[in-house]
Formats: structure tokens, sequence, C-alpha cells
């Protein structure tokens, strides 16, 4: 590498997706929420890992978070942290009500209910 090449941008890791062995209204839901973003940093949840679980019964979805606060000592932290959670929530209310969902609840990393909808 020369001179220059250090500031070649890195490459970019490849867009994560749904597993391969999921049913298929599964992957379609992750999808959905591929359109709800972190507004802090821009990605998408599934592309940051936020989004790591859902349970579909018939018009009924859980949609399982990692919600972790990485400075739980610092309250305005926790007040940038709180109010980033409510506009994800509210996005991922959004996107399930689209698609049709009569009962929405979403829980954090620890099992949680942190927003529910119908």
């Amino acid at each position: 590498m020369g001179l220059l090449g250090i500031f070649k941008r890195p490459e970019r890791k490849p867009k994560r997706g749904p597993r391969e062995d999921l049913p298929p209204d599964v992957k379609h839901i992750v999808e959905a929420l591929r359109s709800v973003k972190d507004p802090e940093i821009g990605l998408d949840i599934v592309e940051e890992g936020l989004l790591y679980g859902i349970t579909l019964e018939g018009k009924k979805v859980q949609v399982f978070l990692f919600m972790a606060r990485s400075t739980p000592e610092c309250h305005a932290c926790q007040m940038l942290a709180i109010n980033v959670q409510r506009k994800i929530l509210r996005g991922i209310i959004e996107i399930l009500k689209e698609e049709g969902f009569k009962r929405i609840e979403v829980y954090n990393e620890i099992g949680l209910l942190l927003e529910e909808w119908g």
C-alpha cells in the first residue's frame, strides 16, 4: 500500500439480511422493518443489530429488540437514549400496522414490554 493508500475508504460490509432458514412471512417482516431507522446514526434497526427476534401468530406479532444502553450511569445519555428508543418504537408500530397486524408487542432484551398496540 502506497502512502495515499491510507486514505482509501474501507470496504463496506455486505448488508445484513434475514437468515436463510426463516419462514417467508418472518423474512417479509424483517425486510419491512428495514425502513425503521435509528435517528442518531441513520442505520436501519436490522443493519444496526437491534432486531433479534420475531414471533408471528396470525395477526399478532411480537418483536424483540436489543436496546441496552452503553452508559447507564449517565443521566443525559439515558434521556437521549429514551428519546431515540421512542422514535424507533413508533416506527416499528407504524410499519407493522401498515402490514396489517392487529396486535403488536415490542420487547427489550430482558423480556420487558416496551410498547404495544391493538
